[in-house]
């Protein structure tokens, strides 16, 4: 399996519109144009939301193949992951039948849903298939909880034994719940249980992203940026688009790096 991307970007999400961004991207065209700005930013990942006809959120196998397959044309050296969020409209079912007609080469998959089925058969058998073809999984993690259940998965033989994946989002789109720095700290205190060390990343929703995503490089995690989670640079003020979010962070990483002297790079 690759390891996760250093710096993925999320340009769009799942509810956001041009209503709050009029940069955001939402058509494939849209998407792959982006992606191409961010790689030339420095983001070397892209996590990819499709949307219909009328801009809704949705898990097409159809609409994925055809922007993976403009992404793989245009940007190649970027990692592609498609996600399966429910998003209030799909089931655990919906959110398997994606990736086991697609076969992507890496999706993420939040725990909390994905696993939700009565029968947890049907979640190990599901995690298998993703194994044997080679799809690498980013299980999304919300709190110190959903660290503690991913250990106790994969001790059942839910999830496969070895390294895994994930990213813990920090805040959420709900008014009042932004990110902060310290929110970092029960998630990684709760990773440090597991039987493995994952390979992990962080998002974060609000104006403070940049300094959360500075904590987790810290760390030794990964981030991921983009209009998904902020629409605001860390002075405040709206980012012109996704590729300026990644080139100000890069900056900024730069800028930390020499003043704290944490040698990791992307």
């Amino acid at each position: 399996m690759r390891p996760l991307p250093a710096l993925m970007v999320a340009p769009n999400g799942a509810t956001r519109t041009r209503a709050d961004h009029p940069a955001l991207p939402v058509t494939i065209p849209e998407i792959v144009a982006c992606a191409e700005a961010c790689a030339r930013s420095g983001a070397d990942g892209l996590h990819a939301h499709v949307r219909d006809g009328a801009g809704r959120h949705v898990l097409d196998a159809g609409l994925y193949a055809e922007l993976l397959a403009e992404l793989a044309a245009r940007v190649p050296q970027m990692q592609v992951q498609i996600t399966t969020e429910a998003a209030g409209r799909y089931s655990p079912g919906d959110q398997r039948a994606l990736v086991e007609t697609l076969k992507p080469p890496s999706v993420s998959v939040a725990l909390r849903e994905i696993a939700a089925e009565p029968d947890m058969a049907i979640t190990r058998r599901f995690f298998a298939f993703c194994a044997e073809a080679g799809i690498a999984v980013q299980h999304i993690l919300y709190d110190a909880g959903d660290v503690a259940r991913l250990g106790a998965l994969q001790a059942e033989g839910i999830l496969p034994a070895g390294r895994l994946q994930v990213l813990h989002v920090l805040g959420r789109y709900v008014t009042g719940q932004r990110a902060s720095p310290a929110d970092l700290a029960a998630p990684l205190a709760a990773q440090a249980g597991l039987a493995v060390a994952p390979d992990w990343a962080a998002c974060a929703f609000g104006p403070a992203e940049s300094a959360c995503l500075l904590a987790a490089r810290r760390a030794g995690g990964k981030v991921r940026i983009g209009f998904e989670n902020n629409l605001f640079r860390a002075d405040g003020s709206m980012a012109a688009d996704n590729a300026a979010q990644v080139a100000d962070f890069l900056k900024l990483l730069k800028a930390s790096r020499d003043a704290q002297a944490f040698d990791r790079s992307f």
